[in-house]
């Protein structure tokens, strides 16, 4: 399943990921994984979690967080959550590649079984119509 947490900046989008993330790590069987841009999350995030910095890894766009997402989904076949921070910041404020890439991503979580979470910082009605769940902040 993929979720877009969706609110302009300071609406509380990253620490309702924070909490997610947390809770996740409480619930889940496997592993839970964190991805943002830059090394900001590391006192809030449970270490129980994997913290991924995208500067580490030059990780800018859609193709490439694409690719990263998918090789953490293939080289560990337990990963039950995977969550995205600032995901504008990482690629871009596209909203046509926005909707191509959550649909390839849909496409993903469903054969890795594997819950994907984005947080988009955008109000709803700027974004094109894509079948995923939405939660507005």
């Amino acid at each position: 399943m993929v979720t877009l947490l969706i609110g302009h900046k300071g609406s509380g989008k990253t620490k309702k990921l924070i909490s997610l993330a947390n809770e996740a790590v409480t619930k889940s069987a496997g592993n839970v994984v964190v991805i943002e841009k830059g090394a900001k999350l590391t006192y809030d995030v449970t270490h129980k979690a994997r913290l991924i910095d995208t500067d580490q890894y030059k990780i800018s766009g859609y193709d490439m967080l694409f690719g990263f997402i998918s090789g953490i989904c293939a080289g560990n076949y337990d990963v039950t959550d995977i969550f995205v921070d600032s995901t504008f910041k990482i690629c871009s404020k596209d909203m046509t590649a926005l909707s191509d890439f959550v649909l390839k991503v849909k496409n993903l979580s469903e054969n890795a079984e594997t819950n994907i979470t984005f947080l988009i910082s955008a109000d709803k009605e700027e974004l094109p119509e894509i079948d995923v769940e939405m939660a507005v902040l």
